[in-house]
């Protein structure tokens, strides 16, 4: 499966966009839309130079199959496009979560799900953040969603 722009749109809304290279809420240089690397895998640097607004969407769009794909491997049950999206939304904040994949493939109840999205991951540098708490509950209604 492949992000719908629906997907997409949820992804970059939160991620926002910076031409200039910044350190995240962990601490981690960002760039683009919430890009921590570069497509062939070298990491942003405070250091490296600014980029336009359709670089940062070039750089989203080389990146994204690889959260994608992780969704892809690890999800063994159908999805939907809308949980797929959400699952990749996820995937390219956190790096993807064994717990929740094992979730959906056991085919949890909705409430074990959401619950999960809306307590996990949601902190950064030790602190609660209301941005991924916002994120989390997003994905988790359109997880849900028809």
């Amino acid at each position: 499966m492949k992000t719908s722009q629906k997907g997409i749109h949820l992804i970059i809304s939160f991620e926002g966009f910076s031409s200039k290279p910044y350190l995240d809420s962990a601490g981690i240089p960002t760039i683009g839309y919430g890009n921590t690397y570069y497509p062939g895998g070298k990491k942003v640097t405070m250091n490296d130079s600014a980029i336009s607004k359709e670089k940062g969407v070039e750089l989203f769009s080389s990146v994204l199959p690889t959260y994608e794909k992780i969704v892809n491997s690890k999800i063994k049950v159908p999805l939907t496009q809308n949980q797929f999206d959400a699952l990749v939304s996820h995937t390219y904040n956190t790096g993807g979560s064994d717990g929740l994949f094992k979730l959906v493939n056991d085919r949890a109840s909705e409430a074990a799900i959401r619950n999960w999205f809306t307590t996990k991951y949601i902190t950064a540098g030790g602190k609660v953040l209301n941005g991924l708490i916002r994120r989390r509950k997003a994905e988790a209604d359109m997880f849900f969603s028809k």
